[in-house]
């Protein structure tokens, strides 16, 4: 089956979080989740742990996503970043994308949609 993939999903939202690797897990790909519920952790957890992909959601406390993607970004130019944005979230989003983001999921989550996301940055190999 290979390697097992390392994925940090960022939300402040545990039912978000839960969603999300319900979807993640669906894609066939072994995967070991790595949880953080605001923009701070997602930036000291991936320095931490380097993991293959990351889901940031945009609007969380102390730092917001486009922010931590930004932060991440600098500290390894190859992370693959995936930003989960909702309905108003579009300037973020843009500067999220301006700062290297690889890709955005829309909320509420399309579990087609997160697949092809996956599989596009994580089943290459």
């Amino acid at each position: 089956m290979g390697f097992t993939k390392k994925v940090l999903v960022c939300d402040d939202s545990i039912m978000a979080r839960k969603q999300l690797k319900d979807n993640i897990s669906q894609c066939g790909i072994e995967i070991e989740f790595i949880e953080g519920n605001n923009g701070q952790e997602a930036v000291d957890l991936y320095n931490e742990h380097k993991p293959d992909m990351v889901f940031l959601d945009i609007v969380m406390p102390e730092k917001d996503g486009a922010t931590a993607a930004k932060e991440i970004l600098e500290s390894d130019p190859n992370a693959i970043v995936i930003m989960a944005s909702s309905i108003g979230t579009q300037q973020q989003l843009k500067n999220a994308i301006e700062a290297g983001a690889k890709d955005f999921i829309q909320k509420p989550l399309d579990l087609e949609q997160v697949k092809k996301v996956v599989l596009a940055h994580l089943g290459g190999e």
